[in-house]
């Protein structure tokens, strides 16, 4: 299990100081927002389930991130570096394939060799990325990008033995198993909440570092703030919150939420320091629960991970047209005009979304 939550916060740790590295290599909005498409990516392709062969994959594009962080520190400062920056997208693809190559054996493996309840794999996941976004954000203060993917590739190789047990057990197919990939129903509501939460986090660092001024620390204290949500979200119901959003009724739950959220992101404007980062423990706090609320909503009442499944898949489609299409806005707008129009596209979400079906 703590190998588990080791590789999770390797993932998250990776993923944030890359976003944050390449947007200090170009001041782009499309290119940037290029970045979150390409970590969701892997989840709409037909992967073979390779554990150790991910692992590894996962090793290698952190080592090659870890020389460009290395470029980025001795190099010019606010200069365009297209190769760079390509170089780097290339990178995240791979630790993102890496990473959809092993999720499923690994948990299997968790699941039915070592007799773990699936909650409690879920818990360790969450704890994982939320640890791996609070480092991305206190090592980047000391050692910058070069502490950051080091210590990515240190926190993978503690899941290397699990790899090794995951391909001669984890990959075995059991009666019942899931529906295959194919066959995973597609949800509209599921890809609008991938595609609002897309373009918000698409262009997240290089707002902090443009817009607010900020550093790597403000980012990924953001990231983990939202992540604390997320996790306070999930155990607790944030039941204290549930008037807020239920506007019109439990049928009108889901627009109130959407709503609700909007509120807390143009709050973020007004608030100055601390103020503004709070909010994103309850964005979280929503955001999760929306995320339950849909799977709840699906078809499948008695297949609980075909559901998730469906709403993995579902939001990667909305997430990825999500970045690209705030990237390209913000590219032709400017970057200054993407945080307004992202708050009216979650107003918009919340005016338009039928009532959920009883």
């Amino acid at each position: 299990m703590l190998a588990w939550g080791s590789a999770q916060a390797s993932t998250s740790l990776t993923l944030a100081a890359a976003a944050w590295m390449v947007s200090g290599l170009s001041p782009s909005p499309l290119l940037n927002s290029l970045l979150p498409a390409l970590v969701t990516l892997p989840a709409l392709l037909p992967l073979i389930r390779r554990p150790l062969s991910g692992v590894i994959l996962q090793l290698l594009a952190v080592l090659v991130l870890l020389g460009l962080g290395t470029s980025a520190v001795v190099g010019v400062q606010g200069q365009e570096r297209a190769p760079e920056v390509l170089l780097a997208m290339a990178s995240v693809l791979a630790v993102a394939v890496g990473a959809q190559m092993t999720a499923l054996p690994l948990q299997r493996t968790l699941l039915a060799l070592h007799q773990l309840p699936m909650g409690q794999v879920r818990r360790a996941g969450e704890l994982g990325v939320l640890i791996g976004h609070g480092l991305a954000a206190l090592l980047f203060p000391i050692g910058r990008a070069l502490l950051q993917f080091s210590q990515a590739m240190v926190l993978l190789l503690p899941v290397l033995p699990l790899a090794r047990q995951a391909r001669g057990e984890g990959l075995r197919e059991a009666p019942g198993a899931e529906t295959p990939p194919a066959r995973v129903a597609f949800s509209w509501r599921c890809a609008l909440q991938g595609l609002l939460f897309g373009g918000l986090f698409g262009l997240l660092p290089l707002w902090v570092r443009q817009v607010e001024a900020g550093t790597c620390l403000d980012f990924g204290l953001v990231l983990a703030a939202y992540g604390l949500g997320r996790s306070l979200g999930g155990d607790l119901g944030l039941g204290w919150l549930k008037g807020a959003w239920r506007l019109g009724g439990p049928r009108h739950e889901g627009a109130g939420r959407y709503l609700a959220m909007a509120l807390l992101l143009g709050a973020t404007r007004w608030l100055p320091g601390w103020g503004s980062l709070l909010l994103f423990v309850p964005l979280g706090g929503l955001a999760q629960a929306s995320d339950l609320a849909q799977v709840r909503g699906l078809p499948q009442p008695s297949d609980e991970p075909l559901r998730w499944l469906t709403l993995a898949r579902s939001g990667a489609i909305g997430g990825l047209l999500g970045s690209l299409a705030m990237g390209l806005m913000a590219q032709l707008l400017g970057l200054p005009l993407a945080f307004p129009l992202q708050i009216g596209l979650f107003v918009g979400a919340a005016l338009v979304l039928p009532p959920r079906p009883s």
